[in-house]
């Protein structure tokens, strides 16, 4: 095995929590090249961004996640895999989000993936972070290759029973994705009403965002409605002023 499993990324996440709310920046191995990856993470850091995901939905080989995964991680930041497929898991990341999709309507996702990805992970000797992904609204990309059945806009109290749900399962992390490209980001009522129910259960789970935020204002609004981390992806490429406004905007609030 290659690595530890020891935990170390998860109590990095909690340790900067205490401290203030977490950013995401998240690359697509499919559309980076090894020096745009270094390039984009070099950026993240320097735009106050706390850790790369590494991942995509489509077109997704072994070979370009590991070029990728290796490229950012000179940059010296943890490099979580975010795995769109089995083949999107790389031996060179410090951690992998083990994924439980609870709105797809494919069974695979609901128990044969994570048996598959287990011994895979294990193998590496990845971190796993049991984390559940829960897509609303828009979906894009990934929302239709795992069939999911995105949650409406206007269903916040839907959103936050599966948000309860994955806490209740075990899930250290909800993540709750309005997908790349989305006209609007997860509704923050929807966030709240999560939030809320979390607390109510007794139970300690990080929330974190992404889909539809390009400005301060709604990383604002997303931050003061109780998200804990926010995933961005292509603003970093797009605009490192806009990443850094929007990082700050969203750590201050």
């Amino acid at each position: 095995m290659e690595g530890s499993l020891r935990g170390k990324v998860w109590r990095s996440m909690v340790e900067k929590r205490r401290e203030g709310r977490l950013h995401f920046t998240l690359i697509d191995p499919d559309k980076t090249s090894p020096s745009e990856a270094e390039r984009i993470a070099r950026i993240a850091r320097e735009a106050g961004s706390d850790f790369i995901l590494v991942g995509g939905s489509l077109g997704v080989s072994p070979e370009a996640t590991d070029s990728v995964v290796e490229a950012a991680k000179r940059q010296g930041m943890p490099t979580i895999i975010f795995p769109g497929a089995l083949n999107n898991v790389s031996r060179r990341a410090d951690a992998a989000l083990f994924l439980t999709i609870i709105n797809s309507d494919d069974p695979y996702y609901h128990g044969i993936a994570q048996v598959q990805g287990a011994m895979i992970v294990l193998y590496h000797g990845l971190e796993p972070i049991p984390t559940c992904y829960v897509i609303v609204g828009y979906g894009g990309t990934a929302g239709f290759m795992i069939r999911a059945r995105p949650i409406p806009y206007d269903k916040p109290e839907l959103v936050a029973a599966h948000a309860l749900a994955c806490s209740m399962m075990g899930s250290k992390i909800v993540y709750l994705e309005a997908g790349s490209g989305a006209p609007k980001p997860v509704p923050p009522e929807a966030i709240e009403m999560s939030r809320n129910m979390i607390a109510m259960a007794g139970l300690e789970t990080l929330i974190i965002v992404g889909g539809g935020v390009r400005s301060e204002e709604t990383a604002r609004m997303l931050a003061r409605s109780g998200a804990d981390g926010l995933v961005t992806g292509t603003i970093a490429e797009e605009s490192p002023e806009l990443l850094a406004s929007i990082i700050r905007a969203f750590k201050e609030s």
